[in-house]
């Protein structure tokens, strides 16, 4: 794959969807970014130019423009990142791949499995570096909790069981979540939770065989949270999986719209050995993460902490772990190290396109098991 920063120099990063008002790349991206050595956020995209410019002046960033394609014409933008709502992604993401840019994509990558399988065939077809915002396998201690289970902490694995809230797709909702109603726009329980969180339970556990689900929309109609006004909603607000990996271990995942008065997320791992338990403030994405975990006489759970190497990359932000940038900073440390050639031969970098077309494809056979009623085969991406 290609890299279009000159070795020597920072990476010039240009985010499309950077606002003054707020959001996910205000939050996450600017951050983690302003963290880390070796990049320079340069450029800035908006929904108009004025709207860019104020994004500019509030975050320091020199180059604004009032469209994703200006931006990505401009020659001091190595990186593109895309941080807008999923039913846009295509139309913002092509160019970027056609005008030979390496981009950076929130996940879901696209509204559906065809739209990522278009942009990841692009992406190859030109030579590209792409990574996907799937930043939960980037977490330190998710990378521990995987050396825990490989290094036979639990001894073999019989068994995990993960339960999780959306807090969105609940009995209400507000102007900036309405399009999460509509499952068309490919933002839903089982694209977003639902898909990284199974996305880091495939890290450290190994991928699906088999599957058996059950998904259900229980809230057709749900009330705006200030008006009180009704809206339809078609996305579903429950996702039941069961399931095998690969390596014969049962798996069952659960994931409820909304938020609930007793379980935020709570994930269990069994074995012959030991078990170990990942508890969140709210989900595992993004927030504070805490492990335990008891083995042999080990009559109790007791936290373990994570060891200072997995924070190596980013040791500023070893204290810094409820924030949303963590992860994320995570992520754009180990891509850097891809770019640069300094990622170890041994060691898991980031995500790509192609790696989100199989979580993708993964979504839609699970949505065919829920469909069907049967049992579905979890088939490997171009197989």
């Amino acid at each position: 794959m290609t890299s279009a920063s000159p070795a020597g120099r920072p990476i010039g990063v240009g985010v499309v969807g950077l606002s003054a008002t707020g959001g996910w790349a205000a939050t996450a991206h600017v951050p983690a970014l302003a963290a880390l050595d070796g990049y320079e956020l340069r450029a800035l995209s908006a929904s108009s130019s004025a709207s860019a410019r104020a994004a500019g002046e509030k975050y320091a960033v020199p180059l604004t423009f009032g469209s994703a394609e200006e931006l990505v014409r401009c020659d001091d933008v190595d990186l593109v990142v895309v941080t807008v709502k999923v039913p846009h992604h295509l139309e913002l993401i092509r160019p970027a791949l056609e005008a030979g840019k390496m981009v950076l994509s929130e996940w879901p990558l696209g509204a559906d499995l065809a739209q990522a399988e278009e942009l990841a065939d692009l992406a190859e077809q030109k030579g590209l570096r792409t990574a996907v915002g799937l930043q939960a396998r980037s977490a330190p201690p998710l990378r521990y909790l995987r050396d825990l289970v490989a290094d036979g902490y639990v001894g073999r694995v019989l068994s995990t069981s993960m339960l999780g809230s959306g807090g969105a797709w609940g009995a209400t909702y507000d102007d900036s979540g309405a399009y999460l109603l509509d499952a068309a726009n490919g933002a839903t329980l089982l694209s977003i939770p639902f898909g990284h969180s199974v996305d880091a339970l495939t890290m450290v556990l190994g991928e699906f065989g088999e599957v058996s689900a059950q998904i259900a929309n229980l809230r057709p109609e749900v009330t705006h949270a200030t008006t009180g006004g009704v809206a339809a909603k078609t996305a579903e607000d429950q996702i039941a999986v069961t399931g095998v990996l690969e390596s014969g271990a049962v798996a069952s995942v659960h994931f409820r719209g909304g938020t609930s008065r007793a379980t935020s997320f709570h994930w269990e791992i069994n074995g012959t050995e030991g078990d170990l338990v990942v508890e969140a403030d709210h989900n595992l994405w993004m927030g504070r993460l805490r492990l335990y975990g008891a083995r042999g006489g080990d009559a109790r759970l007791t936290e373990l902490p994570v060891p200072q190497r997995y924070d190596r990359l980013l040791p500023q932000f070893a204290e810094r772990s409820a924030e949303p940038a963590y992860n994320v900073a995570h992520e754009y440390a180990l891509l850097r190290e891809e770019i640069t050639g300094d990622l170890a031969p041994e060691a898991e970098g980031v995500p790509d396109f192609r790696h989100a077309v199989r979580r993708h494809q993964m979504l839609e056979q699970i949505r065919e098991a829920a469909r069907t009623g049967r049992k579905v085969t979890i088939a490997a991406e171009g197989s």
